[in-house]
C-alpha cells in the first residue's frame, strides 16, 4: 500500500447553488443591516423559523403548494418533510401554534435561506435568501400602505436612487371578471397567468393567449384561454389604463368597471390606500397603480404590489407582496388577515452590483499588527489586546517562519484590503512604542515610482512611530480619516 496516492474529492458546488466569499458575504450582510434598521423602525419584531417543515405544513392539506418545486426529505422518524420554499408559510404556522405569544396585531420580520428546486438560470437560484416583512391582524389597507413605505424607505437606506413600486388589487380584476362573465376559478387563474406575462411576452401574445392560443419561439403551441373579441378587448383595455397621479387611475378604472358591490369595495380600498400613501409621503414617482400586475394575484386577496429598478428591467421584480387573508385558515379556523413583503436578496444584489450601486468589501480587519524580528507571541498578543478593547477589528499575522518576512505580512494586508499596519519589533518593545502604518497613503506615494531607494523611502508615507500610550488613538485617527 506503500506509496498509493489518496484519492482526492473534487472541490464543487451543487447546480443552483452558491459560495460567498468575504467580500461577497460583507457586502451581503452590510446591506441585510441596512434592511433590517428600515423595518425595526416600522415596528417589525426578529422571528426565526427552522428550515425544514412537515410536508402537509407546506402544502397544504388540500395540495394548495403542489405546483412549489420542493426539496423533499424524510425525518428520522419516517415523516415526510421537506426545507421550506418561502418565509410566509411558516410565519402562518406560528400565528396558530403560539396564539397565546403571538397575539395580533403583530409584526415580524425574516431573512434567511429558502429553497426550490426549479432549473436554475440568471440570477434564479435553487437556494436563495428572502428578507421579509409581515403584519397579521390588521384588515385596513392602510398597513399595505406602510408596507410599500417600507420598500421606498428600503431603497433609501441602500441610497438607491431609481425604483418604482406597481400596485393593483386582486378584488378589481375580480370586479373585472365578473364583468366579464369569467366565473369558472380555473378559467380566471388561466386569465390571472397569461395578463401576468405581459411584460416578459408582450401584447400580441397576450392577445393571442386570451383567444386560441399561439406558438412559441421554439414552435411549442401555448393553448388559449378561449375569449371572444370583445372580452378580449375589454381585458387589455382594463390593463392598458393609465393616469397623472394615482387617484387619476382609481377615477379611471371606476368608469372602466360596471358599478357593483365588488368593484365598488375595490375602488374603496384604492381610495384609502392612495390616502395611506400620501399620509406616508410616498412620492407618486416611485409608487403608481398598474392595472396591469397580475403577480400572484390567485394567492393574494387584495392590494398586491411589486418594486423594479427602470435602470435594470432584466432583473425583474426584487421586491414584491400583497395581502393575503386566507393563509392562516390553513392552520385554524379564526380567520387572520395579512399583508406583507419579500426582498429577494440575490437579484437585488445582483441588480445593484450591474448598476454600480454596492462593490463586494475585502475584509472586515481595520488593523494588522505586524512583528520584525524575534518579538515573543505574547507581547503581539498584547498588542491586539489593546486594539480589540478600545474596539478596533484587528488580526495577527502567524504563519510559517518562512513567511513572516515583513514583506510578506504587508502584502497580506495589502490583498484583503486592510487599512492598518501596527508594527512592532525587538527595539518597539524594548521601549515601550509601535510603527502606525497607513497602508493606503504608502501605497499612494508609491505609483509611478520606478527607482528601487525612492520605491522604498516612499513606502514609508504615512507611517509614525508613536508611544503604547498613543497607539489607540493614532489608529483610531487613521480610520476615521
Amino acid at each position: 500500500m506503500a506509496g498509493k496516492k489518496k484519492a482526492l474529492v473534487a472541490a464543487r458546488t451543487l447546480k443552483g447553488f452558491q459560495d460567498f466569499l468575504p467580500g461577497d458575504a460583507l457586502m451581503r450582510a452590510e446591506v441585510i443591516r441596512r434592511i433590517q434598521g428600515v423595518f425595526e423602525l416600522y415596528g417589525y419584531s426578529p422571528v426565526e423559523t427552522p428550515a425544514l417543515e412537515h410536508l402537509d405544513v407546506l402544502l397544504g392539506a388540500g395540495g394548495e403548494e403542489a405546483n412549489k418545486e420542493l426539496f423533499r426529505l424524510e425525518s428520522p422518524e419516517e415523516e415526510p418533510i421537506a426545507l421550506r420554499f418561502d418565509l410566509t408559510v411558516p410565519f402562518a404556522r406560528l400565528m396558530a401554534q403560539y396564539p397565546e405569544q403571538i397575539k395580533a396585531p403583530f409584526r415580524r420580520y425574516a431573512m434567511g435561506p429558502v429553497w426550490r428546486a426549479d432549473k436554475p438560470g440568471p440570477g434564479r437560484f435553487r437556494q436563495f435568501t428572502q428578507v421579509d416583512i409581515d403584519a397579521a391582524g390588521a384588515a385596513t389597507v392602510s398597513v399595505d400602505g406602510e408596507v410599500v413605505a417600507v420598500m421606498c424607505a428600503v431603497m433609501a437606506a441602500l441610497d438607491v436612487p431609481d425604483y418604482l413600486v406597481l400596485i393593483n388589487n386582486r378584488k378589481l380584476i375580480d370586479a373585472l371578471l365578473s364583468d366579464c362573465g369569467i366565473d369558472d376559478p380555473s378559467r380566471q387563474k388561466h386569465v390571472l397567468r397569461v395578463i401576468d406575462k405581459l411584460a416578459k411576452v408582450g401584447l400580441d401574445n397576450i392577445r393571442k393567449e386570451l383567444g386560441g392560443g399561439r406558438i412559441d419561439d421554439s414552435g411549442d403551441p401555448i393553448p388559449g384561454v378561449g375569449l371572444n373579441e370583445d372580452v378580449i378587448e375589454r381585458l387589455l383595455t382594463f390593463i392598458d389604463i393609465s393616469g397623472a397621479d394615482r387617484r387619476a387611475v382609481i377615477a379611471a378604472m371606476g368608469e372602466a368597471l360596471t358599478d357593483t358591490k365588488l368593484a365598488q369595495e375595490a375602488l374603496a380600498e384604492m381610495t384609502e390606500l392612495a390616502e395611506a400613501l400620501e399620509a406616508l409621503g410616498v412620492s407618486e414617482e416611485h409608487a403608481r397603480f398598474d392595472p396591469s400586475l397580475a403577480r400572484g394575484l390567485d394567492y393574494y386577496t387584495g392590494p398586491v404590489f411589486e418594486m423594479i429598478l427602470p435602470q435594470a428591467r432584466e432583473f425583474g421584480t426584487v421586491m414584491g407582496g400583497g395581502r393575503y387573508n386566507q393563509l392562516v385558515e390553513r392552520f385554524m379556523k379564526q380567520p387572520i388577515p395579512c399583508t406583507g413583503m419579500s426582498v429577494g436578496l440575490d437579484r437585488l444584489l445582483a441588480a445593484l452590483r450591474h448598476l454600480g450601486l454596492v462593490e463586494a468589501g475585502k475584509t472586515a480587519v481595520q488593523a494588522l499588527v505586524v512583528t520584525m524580528g524575534r518579538v515573543a507571541k505574547a507581547d503581539t498578543l498584547k498588542v491586539a489586546r489593546e486594539l480589540r478593547e478600545a474596539g478596533i477589528r484587528c488580526e495577527v499575522f502567524f504563519a510559517s517562519k518562512k513567511k513572516m518576512q515583513m514583506g510578506n505580512q504587508l502584502s497580506h494586508a495589502d490583498h484583503y484590503g486592510i487599512p492598518v499596519a501596527v508594527i512592532i519589533g525587538e527595539d518597539e518593545i524594548a521601549q515601550g512604542v509601535v510603527s502606525v502604518k497607513d497602508l493606503d497613503a504608502g501605497k499612494a506615494g508609491r505609483e509611478d515610482i520606478e527607482d528601487r531607494d525612492a520605491y522604498r523611502e516612499a513606502g514609508k508615507t504615512g507611517q509614525v512611530t508613536v508611544s503604547r500610550e498613543e497607539m489607540v488613538a493614532t489608529v483610531l485617527g487613521l480610520l476615521e480619516r
